[in-house]
């Protein structure tokens, strides 16, 4: 059973920095896509970073320039380095990862990120 656990979360003031991990169980095979989520109290869960096999990466308008995604010399682990973070960056992210071709994917529990002076 695929599993995906992220870590890193935290409170953190205004114009600071925090990295996530996600490391992912279950699988021997390299996911050929992993991202990042996340989700804000009130709203819709929206995409905040992707890459995929051979690296390209996407960001979202919000958080490009700030934000990083990587993945891990271990397989299967991908992270999350944000910088300036900003009271709206407040949100609980959640790893996703899988195999675009064969449609599968799956998430992980999430991570709190809470941005507040």
């Amino acid at each position: 059973q695929v599993q995906l656990v992220e870590s890193g979360g935290g409170l953190v003031q205004p114009g600071g920095s925090l990295r996530l991990s996600c490391a992912a169980s279950g699988t021997i095979f390299s996911f050929n896509r992993m991202a990042w989520y996340r989700q804000a109290p009130g709203k819709e869960r929206e995409s905040v970073a992707g890459i995929i096999s051979g690296g390209s990466t996407n960001y979202s308008d919000s958080v490009k320039g700030r934000f990083t995604i990587s993945r891990g010399n271990a397989k299967n682990t991908v992270y999350l380095q944000m910088n300036s973070l900003k009271p709206e960056d407040t949100a609980v992210y959640y790893c996703n990862a899988g195999w675009t071709s064969r449609g599968m994917e799956y998430w992980g529990k999430g991570t709190l990120v809470t941005v507040s002076s």
